[in-house]
């Protein structure tokens, strides 16, 4: 039995904003045109070679209730929290970081200039786990899987499993897949997923064909936009004429309330205002 090609639910294009003390990014989950995407919660694409568009960076600032995904594909960042955790993130590197009950922590460029690019990614937790000990995930460059394709496609693995290879990242409550997949031009990729999984597309260089790759009946969208998927337990990306490169990701919807102000994300307000006032007294 084949499974169904998931096609385009909607394309959402990223909204240019800023965030942290007046980092330039491009917000697409977590804005105006896309609230969330269960259980996606924000996914924002930074990139400059312009060092007053980053230099400010994050500083200390607080997380409750849910994930923080750091990807970087260029420059250096320096993440230092509450926990004593601390060092640098580089180019490939991944740092999967469950704030759970609490944790205060800074993200700041280890540069001044020069190019800096990549991706962070928020990622809800279901109540049973919102409370749970902080932990990290740091994934070195090295130890992120690549799969390299005859046809010179190349897939690195930070969370699933493509051709067999295990992601580097493991034990999310929400069984994610995370690809980033560099396609040549005219090749195309396939990769399953969980029918049940809420999934999206976005391409990040060049232009790429999703849906029903190679037929004719896909839909091309260029980089900076985010294509929400619908139903199926397939997706299949195409290159046109010119390479494209995208991240593919998924995850399983965890279908509860979300209350959420600022860096808290709860299922309540009253555990909003809990998570402030445990804050404001310094018990994360």
């Amino acid at each position: 039995m084949t499974s169904e090609r998931r096609a385009i639910a909607r394309v959402v294009e990223a909204v240019e904003t800023s965030d942290g003390a007046g980092v330039r990014l491009k917000r697409s989950i977590g804005g105006p045109r896309l609230d969330h995407l269960d259980p996606f919660l924000l996914l924002d694409e930074f990139g400059s070679e312009e060092g007053a568009d980053y230099i400010g960076g994050f500083p200390d600032h607080p997380h409750r209730g849910f994930e923080t995904v750091t990807y970087m594909l260029d420059g250096l960042m320096r993440h230092q929290d509450s926990t004593g955790q601390g060092g640098v993130l580089g180019p490939g590197g991944v740092q999967w970081m469950t704030a759970g009950r609490g944790i205060v922590h800074s993200e700041m460029p280890e540069q001044e200039e020069g190019l800096m690019r990549g991706f962070q990614l928020w990622v809800n937790l279901p109540a049973r786990d919102k409370m749970c000990a902080p932990r990290y995930q740091n994934i070195e460059p090295e130890d992120v899987p690549e799969v390299n394709r005859e046809d010179g496609t190349v897939v690195k693995v930070i969370a699933g499993r493509f051709d067999g290879v295990a992601g580097a990242v493991e034990g999310i409550a929400v069984d994610p897949v995370y690809l980033d997949v560099a396609l040549p031009a005219g090749a195309s990729f396939e990769q399953a997923v969980p029918e049940a999984h809420n999934a999206f597309v976005y391409p990040f260089e060049g232009a790429v064909e999703i849906g029903a790759a190679g037929t004719g009946e896909g839909q091309v969208v260029e980089a900076g936009h985010l294509a929400v998927l619908g139903p199926g337990g397939l997706v299949a990306v195409r290159a046109g004429e010119t390479p494209g490169r995208f991240i593919l990701v998924a995850g399983r919807p965890i279908g509860e309330p979300v209350a959420r102000y600022g860096p808290f994300v709860m299922n309540t307000r009253e555990e909003i205002h809990q998570a402030v006032r445990d804050y404001q007294a310094g018990r994360l």
